[in-house]
């Protein structure tokens, strides 16, 4: 949906620029949006570089996938049209987090590549800045964090992303790592490195 459903509502703009947030906090704002298979490592990368970031005295705030669920998108589940709005809302929040002058570091699997270049669509140029967290699905598969693989493989999960649903990898993103040959402080390193190289954030 590209118009809202309602015709009587108007748009007020303020009187604080996302310049100006960024001038008093003193780095650039964006989005880092990581995707990738369940079990790739996004959501342990995200919460590092949130930290990591913070005690560099950057204000950057994680949405992970499972979090958001429990709260925002706790009505939707895993049917294609639901991934579709799942993103579509995450994007538009994302953008708000952006617009208020926050590194926001958002993990979802997001397997379609079209929902991703909604989102993008959403940003000024600059503000959308892709992660491919790039890890085989045999070793996601080995990792199973949370064990959801194996029930997949039994039939306990439908639509599961990379079993019985397609995950469609990026093709132009800004930031591409391997977690299966990548430690987590060398993928850290791909990421702070891009971000402080571009001027997102002060070199330390």
């Amino acid at each position: 949906m590209s118009e809202p459903k309602s015709k009587h509502i108007v748009w007020h703009p303020g009187n604080v620029s996302k310049a100006d947030r960024e001038t008093i906090l003193g780095h650039k704002a964006c989005t880092v949006w990581m995707t990738g298979l369940s079990g790739s490592g996004k959501s342990t990368l995200a919460v590092a570089l949130e930290k990591q970031l913070w005690d560099r005295d950057v204000h950057a705030f994680v949405l992970d996938g499972d979090n958001v669920r429990h709260g925002l998108n706790k009505d939707l589940g895993f049917s294609p049209e639901d991934r579709n709005e799942n993103i579509r809302r995450i994007g538009e929040v994302a953008k708000l987090f952006t617009e208020a002058g926050v590194i926001n570091i958002t993990a979802f699997i997001s397997p379609y590549r079209a929902d991703r270049d909604l989102a993008r669509q959403l940003m000024a140029k600059g503000d959308f800045i892709e992660v491919f967290v790039d890890c085989p699905l045999e070793v996601c598969e080995q990792r199973d964090p949370k064990g959801l693989y194996k029930k997949a493989r039994a039939g306990q999960i439908p639509e599961f992303t990379g079993i019985s649903a397609p995950y469609e990898a990026p093709l132009n993103p800004e930031i591409s790592i391997n977690t299966a040959t990548q430690s987590e402080a060398e993928s850290l390193r791909t990421i702070l490195g891009y971000l402080e190289q571009c001027g997102y954030v002060p070199r330390p």
